[in-house]
């Protein structure tokens, strides 16, 4: 069964490279797209799909922003498994400062550069090993500034209220990014940040394998 991966806003698959599949899955990584001026979050979640094969049985798993696609995803073509890593199932999680951001244009007005170069200055603190923070690094450097001014827009204008069946959840305690205690995940990691794919691989994988097993045998 294949299993698609969405990554985070200003990430790419790279950020999904401690992350094993048990036998019988394959690893299929969705590539940002070039999104439409204004489109929407659900547009272009429903835009990416059209590189999976809805004819088969299929798992998809989005980590943070790419969470919030994958649900867009699984509300039209209802995956075997949706898994969030780090995400949100419906906007009305967002903690109330996005919505304050919203309101007052931030994300129109902030340069990214800043918000690029804060990305980076945060993994100094961060849990993840030497390696990790050099390949964070480099991601950041490498992302695309008018697909983050895009995904910002697009992630303070999302509107969904729906839990798509089948979908699991994991999060850390220690989210930054989107704090756990805004939304209701189906499983906690104790000490985990937001990006726990590379800070808390093991017990990430654990967790995905358990998933993935459970709809393989169900």
């Amino acid at each position: 069964m294949k299993v698609y991966f969405i990554s985070g806003m200003a990430a790419d698959s790279r950020v999904f490279r401690h992350i094993l599949l048990p036998e019988g899955f394959e690893a299929v990584y969705l590539d940002w797209i070039t999104p439409g001026e204004g489109e929407t979050l659900s547009s272009y979640a429903l835009r990416m799909a059209q590189r999976i094969d809805t004819s088969q049985p299929f798992v998809v798993v989005g980590l943070s922003f790419g969470g919030m696609l994958a649900t867009e995803i699984a509300k039209q073509y209802t995956p075997a498994a949706t898994c969030l890593i780090s995400s949100i199932p419906v906007s009305s999680h967002l903690p109330g400062y996005f919505r304050t951001a919203a309101r007052l244009n931030l994300h129109k007005i902030v340069p990214i550069s800043l918000i690029k170069t804060s990305a980076a200055a945060k993994r100094f603190f961060t849990k993840e090993k030497p390696d990790d923070k050099k390949l964070l690094w480099q991601i950041i450097r490498d992302s695309d500034t008018r697909f983050i001014r895009w995904s910002m827009q697009a992630v303070l204008g999302w509107q969904n209220d729906v839990v798509p069946q089948r979908i699991w959840h994991i999060h850390g305690d220690r989210d930054e990014v989107l704090p756990v205690k805004y939304t209701q995940p189906t499983h906690t990691i104790n000490k985990g940040g937001h990006l726990m794919v590379m800070s808390e691989p093991e017990r990430v994988n654990e967790w995905l394998r358990n998933v993935l097993l459970s709809i393989k045998y169900n």
